[in-house]
């Protein structure tokens, strides 16, 4: 058991990795938060090494946790790094992170993609549902009545002149075209990924989602930030 003394049951540790900010708190079996979101920006470079220092002094200050949810943009699989485009794949791809958090912070962890994490602590659980995370880059998850279904890397797909939707709507091309141009971009890829995929419901989170301006559907709202850490919980649950 980690993290400060505490008279109440131990939690689980959310850990949410983005390419600009790292963010972790305290969380309870059902996803309410018993710490206060910690946010440390991300240290360039990235390596592994760094990012474990970096959590290990932020779990110090928190609760007790005895779990670690660790929520990662990047494709993830079987507790290892894939890719890590806003990391660097480089310094990432086959590293066993989940392993070496628990290693680190002394309590077994479980390893998933960012957005798919944040959609765990978002979905209704009814028909078709998408997330659809605007930040550094671009990330998506996809849940069928709750269920989260296979990870479709759309962050490094063509979306429109060759630009990927990491390049279409990352902070990159928020701060070239500025606001306005960005949500007519946000705007388009609503349209187009409803044709693609007919979902039933779209959220829209991430750090950048705050920024989006124009009139939403019906079936498209803005999601909660906080539910990349929330969402942590499900990777505890009985599976």
């Amino acid at each position: 058991m980690t993290g400060k003394a505490a008279d109440q049951a131990a939690g689980i540790l959310a850990v949410d990795i983005g390419g600009t900010g790292l963010k972790c708190a305290v969380i309870d079996d059902h996803g309410t938060m018993i710490s206060e979101r910690e946010r440390v920006d991300t240290p360039h470079p990235c390596h592994p090494q760094a990012l474990l220092d970096a959590y290990a002094g932020m779990a110090a200050k928190h609760p007790a946790f005895d779990r670690i949810s660790i929520g990662f943009p990047g494709v993830v699989r079987d507790g290892k790094v894939l890719t890590a485009p806003n990391l660097g794949t480089e310094l990432w791809e086959g590293f066993a992170l989940a392993e070496a958090m628990s290693a680190r912070l002394k309590a077994p962890a479980r390893l998933i993609n960012d957005a798919e994490m944040q959609g765990y602590g978002i979905v209704s659980g009814k028909g078709l549902e998408m997330v659809l995370t605007l930040g550094t880059g671009a990330g998506t998850a996809l849940f069928r009545n709750g269920e989260l279904m296979p990870h479709m890397e759309l962050a490094h797909h063509p979306v429109h002149d060759n630009l990927t939707y990491d390049e279409y709507l990352g902070v990159a091309a928020y701060e070239k075209h500025g606001k306005h141009h960005w949500n007519k971009h946000v705007a388009r890829v609503i349209e187009l990924l409803y044709v693609l995929l007919h979902y039933d419901h779209l959220y829209l989170g991430g750090g950048n989602a705050k920024h989006v301006e124009i009139e939403l559907p019906a079936n498209v709202s803005l999601a909660d930030n906080d539910a990349g850490l929330t969402g942590g919980a499900a990777l505890w649950r009985t599976r």
